[in-house]
């Protein structure tokens, strides 16, 4: 307890814990500038809460769920902002991947590895990082609250302003699909 203490210390959470949160941040907003924003807050709120805090958690697990509550913040303001229309103008994904018939064009590529070293790998990791930028923000920020968050249909469309959750099934199938087309080309097709 007397160690959790002593990290409690808020000059050195920048230090200790910096990096990490801005990563966790920047995986689930796509955006550099709402990370470190969404950061910020996170340290204020924990410089302003730390007499809550119970020790019953790390310190970084602490900041953690505050920056997970910062980030939803943020989702809700930026919902209240943003237009669907610009999805609107995306092409379907499944014209590149199905036939007529609903079938797949081409035959899933097999792993290289056992999945598991698969999902070790840096690279594979970096591969993932770089198609998921590449989604649109609004298809990565919904992809990363259902897969990265967990959280549930009916919270997503409620936190975004998502009208229906047959609306968000079809935004998360493209999110999917584009992964899918992205880590095809740029992970499994690479030849070793």
């Amino acid at each position: 307890m007397k160690e959790e203490q002593g990290n409690l210390n808020p000059d050195t959470w920048l230090k200790d814990h910096g990096d990490y949160l801005f990563r966790y941040a920047l995986m689930r907003l796509r955006d550099k500038t709402a990370a470190e924003e969404t950061v910020q807050e996170t340290f204020l709120a924990a410089l302003k809460g730390k007499d809550q805090f119970k020790g019953q958690a790390s310190v970084r697990t602490w900041l953690v769920g505050i920056l997970k509550h910062k980030i939803m913040d943020y989702f809700r303001k930026s919902s209240r902002e943003f237009s669907f229309s610009e999805l609107a103008s995306l092409e379907d994904p499944s014209q590149d991947l199905f036939d007529q018939n609903g079938r797949w064009k081409a035959e899933p590529v097999p792993l290289r590895d056992d999945p598991e070293d698969v999902l070790e790998k840096k690279e594979f990791w970096k591969a993932f990082e770089a198609c998921i930028s590449s989604l649109p923000k609004r298809l990565a920020q919904i992809f990363a609250l259902r897969e990265f968050e967990g959280l549930r249909g009916e919270e997503i469309c409620n936190l975004l302003g998502i009208s229906s959750t047959n609306h968000l099934g079809v935004l998360m199938f493209r999110a999917r699909a584009g992964l899918a087309r992205c880590l095809e080309t740029n992970w499994f097709g690479k030849k070793e």
